[in-house]
Parts: C-alpha cells; sequence; structure tokens
C-alpha cells in the first residue's frame, strides 16, 4: 500500500513538473496553447474519449486564428501544431529533410518499425525508392481486373439478399460492406489468395485484418508506450503487432513466393513486384502518359522516390513488412473512405444521379467493364472522390519529427521573437481542421464535388488539400486507393440505389472508439436493385 501511493506521488509529481516545463517553454516563446492536465487528461481521453482526435486537433486549430503554429501537449510530449500553409511547404517539401521522420515508433529491431511508414532517414530513402515503381499507374492498371472480379462477387451477394427481401431492399452497414470488399481486394492484388468475405464472413485473412483494426484498451495502452517510452516495449519484447498475426503473415508470404519460384507462376500482383524488386528487376519507367488522369488528390512521387537502388539487399522480415503494410492501408483507411463515399452519394442523390448519367455514358463505351482507362477519363467521379476525401480524409493527422534545429519563424505576426524547434520534438498538421477551415473551403460541411470542377479546382490554395500527405513522404499508394475507390463506386451504382434508413446516421456524428473516422452507430443504408 505505501509502495503503491509513492509511485502514485512519483507520477503526479512528474506529470506536474513536466507541465510546469512545458508550459514555460511555451510561454517563453510566446506560443499559444489550450491548457490542460497532460498525463492525466490524455489518458482519460484516450481510454474514454468525448471526441474524436479530428475534431480535438480541429477545436485547438479554430482556437487560434491568427497563429501561424500553435503548442498542443500529448502525454508525455510536447508537439507544435502547424496552421500556416506556407510553413507547410516548407516542412514538407523544400526543408523536407528537417522534417523526414514519423516520430518515436518502438524499438528499431521490432517489426513495426520495418514497415515502410515507419522507416527512418536513409533507410527509408532506399525502401521508398525500391517500391514506388510497384505504384505506378502501369502496375495498378494491371491489378483493376482483380478489383472487378471482387466486385462481381459483392454485387451478386448483394442481389440475392434483395431479391430474397419481402420489402424489395436490404438495410446494410456499409463499412462492413467495404471492409470485406477490401479485404478481398488486397487479398488478391496483394497475395494472389482468392477470397470471399461475404459468404466466407469468419475467413482467416478477414479475421486478422479484424485484429488489427480493432482498439481495445489494452491496444490503446500499449500505443501509448509505443510511442512515449518505446525502451519499455524493448525490455518486455512486446510488439505493437501481435506475434500470432506476424508469423502468418510471413508465412503466407514466404510461401506464395516459393510456389511461385518453383512452379514458374507469374501474376501480377503485389507478391510479384516484391519478388521482382528483391532481384533488382523492378525498375521506374516513363508512366507520365497513363498518369494524366490518375485523379485531383494524387500525390506525385518525388525524386527521392525515382532514385535508383541497385545494391538492396532484402531479408525475408523486409518483404512482409512490405506486404504488410499494403494490407493494413487497405484494409482500414481505404474501406473507411469507401464507406463515406457511399454515405454522402445516399444524402446527396442529386450527385448521385449526375454520377450514375456518367458510368452510363462510359458503359456505352466498355461494355460494362470498370477497365482502368474509363476510370481515368470519368471526370465527375473524380470530382466526387476528390470531396469525399476532402470531408472525410483517411488521415486526420499528418505527423512529423524534427531531425535537426530549425527555425519556424514567428508564432504570430506580434510575437517579439521566432521559435527555433529543437531535434526530436514532434510536429501535427491536422488535416482534417484544414479541410474544414472555411477560409480555404467555403461551407466546408457542405459536401460539393464542384469545388474540384476544372473551372474551381486552382483556386484551392496549395498545401490545404492533403488527403494523402504532402512533399515526398506522402502517401505511396495513393494511385491504387483512389482507382480501388472509384472502381467500387463504379460496380455499386450501375446495379443498386442508395438511399438513407432509419438506421442512417443523420446528421453525422464521428465515433470515439478509432483513429480512423467512423460514424457513430455505423454506416447504414438502404440498398435497392437499380430499374
Amino acid at each position: 500500500m505505501i509502495l503503491t501511493l509513492i509511485w502514485v506521488v512519483v507520477i503526479i509529481a512528474a506529470a506536474v513538473l513536466f507541465l510546469r516545463q512545458a508550459y514555460a517553454t511555451f510561454d517563453r516563446c510566446e506560443i499559444k496553447y489550450l491548457k490542460a492536465v497532460p498525463i492525466l487528461s490524455d489518458i482519460v481521453s484516450m481510454v474514454r474519449p468525448k471526441e474524436h482526435i479530428g475534431l480535438d486537433l480541429a477545436r485547438t486549430y479554430n482556437s487560434f486564428p491568427n497563429e501561424r503554429f500553435v503548442g498542443k501537449l500529448q502525454f508525455l510530449k510536447e508537439a507544435i501544431l502547424i496552421r500556416d500553409p506556407e510553413l507547410i511547404k516548407k516542412m514538407t517539401v523544400k526543408d523536407y529533410e528537417y522534417f523526414l521522420n514519423h516520430p518515436n515508433t518502438g524499438p528499431p529491431e521490432s517489426f513495426f518499425s520495418k514497415l515502410l511508414f515507419f522507416m527512418k532517414g536513409e533507410e527509408w530513402k532506399e525502401m521508398r525508392s525500391t517500391l514506388s515503381p510497384a505504384f505506378t499507374s502501369s502496375k495498378i492498371r494491371l491489378m483493376v481486373p482483380f478489383m472487378e472480379e471482387v466486385g462481381d462477387q459483392m454485387i451478386l451477394n448483394l442481389k440475392k439478399k434483395i431479391e430474397n427481401s419481402k420489402d424489395g431492399y436490404v438495410d446494410i452497414e456499409c463499412k462492413d460492406l467495404t471492409t470485406r470488399y477490401a479485404n478481398d481486394v488486397i487479398a488478391s492484388c496483394a497475395f494472389g489468395l482468392k477470397v470471399d468475405s461475404h459468404n466466407d464472413e469468419n475467413n482467416q485473412f478477414y479475421s486478422m485484418g479484424k485484429i488489427l483494426s480493432s482498439f481495445s484498451l489494452a491496444k490503446i495502452l500499449l500505443y501509448m508506450i509505443l510511442v512515449n517510452i518505446p525502451y519499455v516495449m524493448e525490455i518486455l519484447d512486446w510488439d505493437f503487432i501481435p506475434k500470432s498475426t506476424q508469423r502468418y503473415f510471413k508465412s503466407l508470404v514466404l510461401e506464395t513466393m516459393k510456389n511461385r519460384e518453383l512452379q514458374g507462376i507469374v501474376r501480377p500482383d503485389m507478391i510479384h513486384l516484391l519478388m521482382e524488386a528483391k532481384k533488382g528487376k523492378l525498375k521506374h519507367e516513363d508512366d507520365k502518359s497513363s498518369d494524366d488522369g490518375a485523379g485531383f488528390a494524387t500525390v506525385e512521387e518525388s525524386l527521392v522516390g525515382k532514385k535508383a537502388i541497385t545494391n538492396k539487399v532484402w531479408t525475408d522480415e523486409d518483404l512482409v513488412a512490405q506486404a504488410f503494410i499494403f494490407f493494413v492501408a487497405g484494409f482500414e483507411s481505404v474501406s473507411s473512405s469507401m464507406s463515406f463515399l457511399l454515405h454522402e452519394l445516399a444524402l446527396n442523390p442529386d450527385v448521385q444521379e449526375r454520377l450514375i448519367q456518367e458510368i452510363r455514358e462510359h458503359d456505352e463505351k466498355n461494355g460494362g467493364k470498370a477497365d482502368f482507362t474509363s476510370i481515368q477519363s470519368m471526370k465527375y467521379m473524380d470530382m466526387v472522390v476528390s470531396e469525399v476525401l476532402r470531408k472525410w480524409p483517411p488521415f486526420v493527422i499528418i505527423d512529423r519529427e524534427c531531425t535537426k534545429d530549425y527555425n519556424l519563424g514567428k508564432p504570430n505576426d506580434s510575437a517579439s521573437r521566432e521559435f527555433v524547434v529543437q531535434k526530436g520534438a514532434e510536429l501535427w498538421i491536422p488535416t482534417y481542421a484544414f479541410h474544414r477551415d472555411p477560409q480555404y473551403f467555403p461551407d466546408p460541411e457542405k459536401f460539393d464535388p464542384e469545388r474540384f470542377s476544372d473551372e474551381n479546382k486552382h483556386k484551392i490554395k496549395p498545401f490545404t488539400y492533403m488527403p494523402f500527405g504532402s512533399g515526398p513522404r506522402n502517401c505511396i499508394g495513393s494511385r491504387f486507393a483512389l482507382c480501388e475507390i472509384k472502381v467500387i463506386a463504379y460496380q455499386l451504382l450501375r446495379h443498386v440505389e442508395l438511399s438513407p434508413c432509419e438506421k442512417t446516421c443523420i446528421p453525422a456524428k464521428l465515433s470515439t472508439d478509432s483513429f480512423n473516422l467512423k460514424l457513430e452507430g455505423g454506416h447504414w443504408l438502404r440498398f435497392r436493385l437499380r430499374k
């Protein structure tokens, strides 16, 4: 009892000291901030959050309209929240070498740290350059038939449900629908597996994804330890990704590669591309012609990603980790964007009708196939998807770690001194807040694809629209994600009509049980067969 009391006193004292030091730093540098008791409030807000983290960051962002950047406290760390698009340009493009890494992600030998997203410095540059040829439009073009095959199976399942219903419609939780679709697309496009998660609901591949995407209390606390005191993870041999999941994917990837080598199987999927990368055969091509219609939200590959790497030595863990992050990103983030797309189409029937008209026009040209060329050439489809990614971005925050001291300038016009951010400090770009700022997007709560029309998209201020990040460290899979989202929209709308139902979340309210955006109570919509 006495020992416990001593520990409580020590923790409280440490929290008070941290709080005083952090506030003193902000005050001394004339940086505005919202006051809080950081450690206690962060633990409470993560265990029983009152609002989604995107809304929390937006509240801080909106509280200081005249600041270029403000202070933010999280657990045992200070962070700088960026509010100025020009600063974002400097951080992510011009001076990106100062902000090359994501913040600490645990011990360097952990599986987590081997994922491309979490790699640091030269190791990240080398892996990005090696992998980027796998995500060009010419490679993704070859995967569209796999997406279409998965979509056909989903449509067949939906038709049966609707035809067997006595009401002529079914109410469906769309996040479950799109997650199963995304799961099966990843299984096919990345791993060469044929999975039908709509009929075989608890298949092992899907079950692994659910384990990874669920955020239990234990996992939330583990994540807080991972990013704040990673050495504890190393001492106790913990990993944020369960060992059983790692073993499953390692066996899946390596066995698939072995069988393909022995049998001479060539299939244009991610496993094949990784095998080519390991052999040093994956090269950049002149992909400009096929990139012209990739979409407004597409991020460009930088010279870092296009640098030729000839001496990369691949370990088994490297191969498994890169295939694995493809799975993680596609399973949760892409499926979330898909479910919000369906939600907005149901609530905006005029948009849905205009989009189906465009789909029908292309149907006449391509015989009803969602081929890559048609998808890329659909202007209104791209406008709709771009607006979905504005209103409901797949990443609500872009985080960076300062790799060497950097002068951010003055926090506001009246400040008397410039602020030098120290090496190791965290900087956050609140994507969700920028996308909802009326200064950059008038009437931001309105779903309006016309923002991205040829007549209007030039009005969007650079570095205020960042659904896939910014600069050389942007999302490597933006082309794949956009193509996948457009293919499901194309296939679904050809066959079904979407409308709200009694369970539809109106007005939209974000759930607090996920880092990704998700509606409270689920994404329920009514599906009818289109006449």
